[in-house]
């Protein structure tokens, strides 16, 4: 797509050429007082290395609290079984693959597990930012930015460490900064907006 064009469907206008140049103009260091508020009331989480069942609720009804009438149906044995065995794990995927046997835990909200727990190497995986990758050419596949599998998910958070040790910050930086340009740019319904991807050769 040609820089300064408008994607089809409501996508707003991307100003910059390429996923790095957006972030070294645009970055965002100060991260949203709700959300900072939250991360360090998890904080304890590295060490605990599980979660209580209100504070996955709590993580809920940060990220979707459409997800809450089946979080709630997890018993708190059994989310501090899971999450004691997600946070220990030593791979990505049987991370993902623990948290997202608890009832209401999509790929999603166990990014979000993730990242308030760990914002240092984890960014929440999102509708807007994942279409601003898409736009730019960093990520080819999924143009609707929904029904995200783990490939999606792992492809997502590489591109994201990559710029956080680039530029000196956390991954949930990077993510933020995303988020938050899309919000800035988005014409009409977030679900109508399709952007068009780069035709030049993929720049991360």
């Amino acid at each position: 797509m040609p820089n300064s064009a408008r994607g089809r469907k409501g996508q707003g206008r991307l100003k910059y050429k390429s996923l790095a140049t957006l972030l070294d103009e645009r970055l965002l260091r100060e991260e949203h007082a709700d959300t900072a508020e939250r991360i360090k009331s998890l904080m304890h989480v590295q060490k605990a290395k599980c979660l209580t069942k209100s504070e996955l609720a709590d993580i809920c009804r940060w990220k979707s609290s459409r997800a809450m009438r089946w979080i709630r149906q997890n018993t708190s044995a059994k989310i501090k079984h899971v999450t004691r065995e997600a946070f220990t794990a030593r791979s990505e995927r049987e991370k993902i693959n623990h948290l997202t046997s608890l009832k209401g835990v999509g790929i999603p909200m166990a990014s979000a597990i993730l990242m308030l727990t760990c914002p240092q190497r984890y960014g929440v995986l999102d509708i807007r930012v994942w279409r601003v990758l898409y736009a730019l050419g960093s990520v080819r596949k999924n143009p609707r930015g929904t029904g995200f599998n783990f490939g999606n998910w792992y492809n997502y958070l590489c591109i994201l460490r990559h710029h956080a040790k680039r530029l000196g910050v956390t991954v949930r930086a990077v993510e933020y900064t995303l988020f938050k340009y899309h919000q800035e740019i988005q014409v009409g319904r977030l679900y109508e907006t399709m952007p068009k991807p780069k035709t030049s050769k993929r720049s991360t």
